[in-house]
């Protein structure tokens, strides 16, 4: 018997697995220092109140013999895909129900997507990444290209007519960066992918981040439809990260290889998925409605208002970053030329405040840091302060 050998590609350990066992060890050895963490990107406020009605009733649903509910589709409920469907409406985007895949998460389904494609084909990533598109197809044996984001782009990379490349991973608004493409960048992609016979991987997870006139989805852009699959997550949108819950569109009209991609997808989740739960379907159909996104809409302000804190800071301290605007995350340079991980000790060591290295995410991760804006007002007013006070 012999194991999958590409998993000798990865590092050894996951970026937050790292952070988490040298903050442990901090806390050990100081038992008296409050830490505040900054890093990982997992909301703190909690869902909202017809989210929770919602998925009571659902609840109760499976209480009775005339309401049960046993496996739900594979594709998700008919009334929840209507009301994601409806919800692309709202910023001019048609994308059909029928279009649509209701997930556990767009983390799953990055990672689960190419499936459906072939161990052949040349990834490209940008970099900074977030780790899972690149950890996915290293598991496949893929090989993977990178397209530069960096402080000379605003950490928006563009692709390189010299490259080649079947399958792109794009996230905007980015994680980890924070930055956001604007519709003609975009235009770029995807004249570049129509090029190449490539399929682009859109990642618009932080989408509802989004405060002007930056595309909430690469379906606004002309020629996606043609070359696009789009995810996204209602864990940031709505604070699902521990209910689990997202959506994958893929246009009937994709095909590749003679193949349409949204057939061989449906395939795909029908062998190796079951689909959502019939009460989470209710919660995520609320989040749709004119209630929830009103409801939902006070808590991206709340963590918007805490994005605002720490980027006026670092204005302030006369540090360069990305996001904070249309995204929960800030991408500092690491300030005195220090390197991600040296910044990442500094930090805790003399402040008690835990961000992420950025050096985790890539080779142009180097000498930058994460902060994310999930944490509480109070904490991560104090944070901040403390930030200052060392830095200044």
């Amino acid at each position: 018997m012999k194991v999958n050998s590409n998993f000798d590609s990865l590092v050894p350990n996951y970026l937050f697995a790292d952070v988490a066992r040298k903050t442990n060890e901090f806390a050990a050895a100081h038992p008296e220092q409050e830490i505040i963490k900054l890093g990982i990107g997992d909301v703190t406020l909690p869902l909202a109140p017809i989210v929770v009605a919602f998925m009571k009733k659902g609840c109760d649903d499976l209480r009775n013999k005339e309401t049960f509910k046993g496996y739900p589709e594979y594709e998700g409920y008919d009334f929840v895909r209507e009301a994601i469907s409806g919800y692309y409406k709202r910023f001019g985007v048609t994308v059909q129900p029928d279009e649509i895949f209701v997930s556990d998460g767009a983390k799953s389904d990055c990672g689960n997507l190419p499936d459906i494609f072939s161990t052949d084909n040349t990834v490209l990533v940008t970099d900074p990444v977030y780790p899972v598109y690149v950890d996915a197809n290293l598991m496949a044996g893929r090989k993977i290209v990178y397209a530069s984001s960096n402080k000379e782009n605003n950490f928006l990379a563009i692709p390189d007519e010299k490259v080649s490349a079947d399958i792109i991973y794009l996230c905007s608004p980015n994680n980890p960066t924070g930055a956001a493409y604007s519709a003609e960048q975009l235009k770029v992609w995807v004249d570049y992918a129509l090029k190449n016979d490539a399929v682009i991987i859109y990642d618009a997870a932080y989408e509802a981040f989004i405060t002007d006139d930056s595309p909430r989805s690469i379906f606004s852009v002309e020629g996606a439809r043609e070359c696009a699959i789009e995810l996204c997550s209602l864990s940031k949108t709505a604070g699902f990260t521990g209910t689990r819950c997202g959506y994958t569109v893929i246009p009937k009209e994709l095909k590749r290889d003679g193949h349409s991609l949204h057939a061989l997808w449906y395939r795909r989740q029908a062998t190796k998925f079951n689909g959502v739960s019939w009460p989470v379907q209710c919660a995520a159909a609320a989040v749709f409605s004119d209630e929830g996104l009103l409801q939902i809409r006070d808590n991206l302000n709340y963590y918007r208002r805490n994005a605002k804190l720490i980027s006026s800071a670092l204005d302030e301290l006369g540090i360069y970053y990305t996001g904070g605007k249309n995204s929960p995350y800030i991408w500092l340079e690491c300030p005195n030329g220090m390197g991600s991980w040296e910044f990442f000790d500094h930090l805790l060591q003399n402040a008690a405040v835990v961000g992420t290295p950025g050096e985790g995410f890539g080779e142009n991760g180097k000498g930058y840091f994460r902060l994310t804006s999930f944490g509480s007002y109070e904490k991560t007013a104090e944070a901040v302060e403390r930030i200052k006070k060392l830095l200044s």
